[in-house]
């Protein structure tokens, strides 16, 4: 009788134990701590009330840095030489950085640079077989008879989408411009409306379209850096049609007109893209030109000549290209870092990019790049591929280059009770980072 008792009490105290771990258990896979674990009532709220709070790792790695990119100008021991511009820009295509840049955000009227936006939308309709090159276009009486330079289409007189952007690029019409408009969307108020959504879309801020030719308006504003913007991804987003702005002359209704950007026959490397003048704009120029296997665009405003305009570009596309590499550090398929994962049924992933990461830097500075990968810790699983987990950034010289979302590369898929429990309690009794 007194060994049944006894063996009674043994399964008693087991049950009451084995219990007590799971209780444990199930309490830290939730994030909750036991009574005993907890602080007074005084000192901490109810675990009920509120869920664990994150660790200042996981917090950091969602917090914006308080670091700005710098113009990786400011690094390079040759300065930028003075140019005779009111404004000006030059970007990196590959990277996106801006090299350097005077007046960047200062609102300007663009002129004719206009003509970037007017047949981007038109590309994209080209693109979306909305339209097509050899479609006859209408000319209507409004489009015959806008004001400023023309391709000197007529009414009547047969005109195709594809002379129509030839006439809009080589010859800046501003005839063209309203006609491509009008054969696109119907009438060139409408067509603005597509290049105002166009610009928000791109993150142009401080662009506002009034009409597609560029020709005087109060409200029609924009700025070099979102005239970089606009250039960059005419280049990215339209291969195909880019050829275009290498055009030096088209004739039209007999009448030939030649590209009025000088660069193009000054230097074999330039291929585009866009000029315009205007009384209060002064005289402008989008220039881009690749050599080798870098691209860099410019954006000069306000110049007091077509020769400034072009010798100043010239100036700054040779001053970028000769003091400064892109060099590529990561690809798509490459881990930025192997980050252990908890909670998951493996114990840990790879960390990147979701595209080839570029860089530009003074020349012979890409070996001192440092990248600093900012993550949660813990990271918990599930994860899945290509969710954003922190940032990538990028320093030099102790100043941030560039930052990039850090992605996973390998999806991971939450572990079983077991195995959560198990990291749980793992988690749980981890020495906290100091």
């Amino acid at each position: 009788m007194l060994n049944h008792h006894l063996c009674a009490a043994r399964r008693s105290i087991f049950s009451v134990a084995m219990a007590t771990v799971v209780t444990l258990a199930a309490l830290v896979s939730t994030g909750l701590s036991p009574a005993w674990a907890q602080k007074s009532s005084s000192d901490k709220a109810p675990a009920s009330s509120a869920p664990a709070a994150p660790s200042n790792a996981a917090k950091a790695a969602t917090m914006p840095s308080a670091l700005t990119p710098i113009q990786v100008g400011e690094l390079s021991a040759v300065p930028v030489p003075a140019l005779a511009a009111k404004a000006w820009i030059t970007v990196d295509v590959t990277s996106g950085q801006v090299v350097a840049s005077s007046n960047p955000d200062m609102k300007i009227e663009p002129a004719s640079l206009t003509k970037i936006m007017t047949a981007y939308v038109a590309f994209n309709a080209l693109k979306e077989k909305r339209i097509a090159l050899d479609q006859q276009a209408n000319v209507s009486q409004i489009a015959w008879k806008t004001r400023g330079s023309r391709m000197f289409i007529e009414p009547r007189k047969p005109v195709t989408v594809d002379e129509l952007i030839k006439g809009v690029i080589i010859q800046s019409g501003n005839d063209a411009s309203v006609a491509l408009a009008e054969a696109v969307s119907g009438s060139e108020s409408a067509f603005v409306s597509t290049m105002n959504e166009e610009a928000r879309r791109m993150g142009m801020t401080n662009t506002v379209f009034m009409n597609t030719t560029g020709l005087p308006d109060p409200q029609h504003v924009t700025t070099v850096r979102d005239l970089a913007i606009i250039a960059r991804r005419m280049i990215n987003d339209h291969p195909d049609y880019f050829p275009y702005y290498a055009m030096r002359e088209f004739t039209y209704n007999k009448i030939k007109q030649s590209n009025r950007n000088r660069l193009l026959w000054a230097d074999p490397s330039v291929d585009g893209m866009k000029t315009g003048h205007t009384d209060a704009a002064g005289y402008c120029l989008v220039a881009t030109a690749k050599r080798g296997d870098r691209r860099v665009i410019t954006v000069l405003v306000g110049s007091d000549s077509m020769a400034t305009r072009a010798e100043e570009s010239l100036k700054l596309l040779n001053w970028t290209f000769q003091n400064f590499e892109t060099v590529k550090l990561f690809d798509q398929t490459h881990a930025v870092v192997e980050a252990q994962v908890w909670q998951g049924k493996v114990d840990s992933t790879k960390l990147g990019v979701s595209e080839p990461l570029w860089v530009t830097v003074p020349r012979g500075k890409a070996g001192e790049v440092k990248p600093i990968a900012k993550r949660p810790d813990p990271l918990l699983a599930p994860l899945a591929k290509d969710e954003r987990v922190g940032t990538l950034t990028l320093m030099l010289d102790d100043k941030m280059l560039l930052t990039r979302p850090l992605l996973v590369l390998d999806p991971v898929e939450r572990a079983g009770f077991v195995g959560r429990t198990v990291d749980s309690v793992r988690l749980w009794f981890r020495k906290k980072p100091e």
